[in-house]
Parts: structure tokens; C-alpha cells; sequence
């Protein structure tokens, strides 16, 4: 049972996230709040193994995601599952790219996808920081007042810093990913050796 939903799923997120691999984030939270398959925390942490790993993001994390869900089985499942709309849709258009390249429509829907695109992955990037950054109790409700009791200072810190060399230097963006878990690993191990 667990692997039709799995196959159901990752199928509808590889057909309908249009936008690269981070566009497939929304429907991985939806899916995360629905079957409780894993938690938003742990999605994140999929995020961020997904974009050091090579290959796109999306089957990366569609293959984490699955294996996270049912081991070696739910890995294969979710991964067919998320490439199979992409392989039949190249299929399909292939075929009829030539007759429709200049349609006035399909211009104006492919257009009209890219903002729709940008505004779902901001939407994650506001999750993820929310994750990420902010400490919260499982039942708090979120509001701007509560903000300053639940940030974690130095996670909040480590962002400020990414943000501002992101912006500053203009590298590759695995730097910044390198960068960022190489502080939280080292962050990590001074908690630990703090407590001896």
C-alpha cells in the first residue's frame, strides 16, 4: 500500500512542479504534512544532502524522500515515479515541438509559469528559514511578537553571514552549502563537547 501511494505521489509531483528541482519543495511538504512520512526538519535535511549530491535536486530528493518512507523499495518507487511524467511529456512534445513552437498559447503559458515557479520556491525558502532558524514548540502558534523568544541566535547569524557573501562574492552556490555545513557540523561538536 505504502508504495502506491509513494508511486502516486512523486508521479503527481514530477508531472505538476514546473521549475526545477526546487519546485518539487511544496508538494514535498504537502506530503510530509499529510502521511507524516518524515517531518519538515528532516525534509530539509534532504534539501540540503540533495544539493551536494550529484544529479538534479528534485530526484535526489525524491530518492531521500523514498528511502526515508521504505527503505531500498520506496527509494526505486519514488524515483521512477518523479521521472516517468518528465520522460513521457519530452516523448509527447518531441513529437509536436515543430508544429507548435511559435503558438502565441504555449508561449503565454510557459510565460505565465515562471512567476508561478519564483513565488512556490520563495514560499519554501520562508519554510525552510522558518525550520531552520526559529526553535518553536510543536503547538505554538507563529506570530511576529513570538519571534524573538524561539530564534536560534546563531543559526539566524550563520544566514546573515551566507546571505550577505551570497550577494557579495557571487559564487557557486555549493559553497555556500559547504560553508554552511561545515559550521553547523563544527557548531554541532561544540555543543557536544560542552556538555563534558
Amino acid at each position: 500500500m505504502v508504495y502506491i501511494l509513494l508511486f502516486i505521489e512523486f508521479f503527481k509531483i514530477g508531472l505538476l512542479s514546473f521549475g526545477g528541482g526546487y519546485a518539487t519543495l511544496p508538494f514535498l511538504y504537502h506530503i510530509s504534512e499529510h502521511y507524516h512520512w518524515f517531518s519538515g526538519v528532516e525534509l530539509s535535511q534532504m534539501l540540503a544532502i540533495s544539493s551536494i549530491t550529484p544529479g538534479p535536486v528534485g530526484l535526489n530528493v525524491a530518492t531521500f524522500a523514498g528511502f526515508k518512507t521504505a527503505k531500498l523499495l520506496g527509494s526505486i518507487v519514488a524515483t521512477l515515479a518523479i521521472m516517468l511524467p518528465s520522460f513521457i511529456i519530452v516523448l509527447f512534445i518531441s513529437k509536436v515541438l515543430k508544429k507548435f513552437n511559435d503558438n502565441f498559447y504555449i508561449k503565454s503559458a510557459l510565460y505565465a509559469l515562471r512567476p508561478a515557479a519564483a513565488a512556490m520556491i520563495a514560499a519554501v525558502g520562508v519554510r525552510l528559514f522558518r525550520d531552520s532558524v526559529l526553535i518553536m514548540p510543536e503547538n505554538t502558534v507563529f506570530s511576529l511578537a513570538t519571534v524573538p523568544d524561539f530564534i536560534d541566535i546563531r543559526a539566524f547569524y550563520l544566514f546573515l553571514l551566507l546571505l550577505f557573501l551570497s550577494f557579495k562574492l557571487k559564487r557557486d552556490p555549493l559553497i555556500y552549502l559547504l560553508i554552511g555545513g561545515i559550521m553547523g557540523i563544527a557548531l554541532h561538536f561544540r555543543d557536544i563537547l560542552s556538555v563534558f
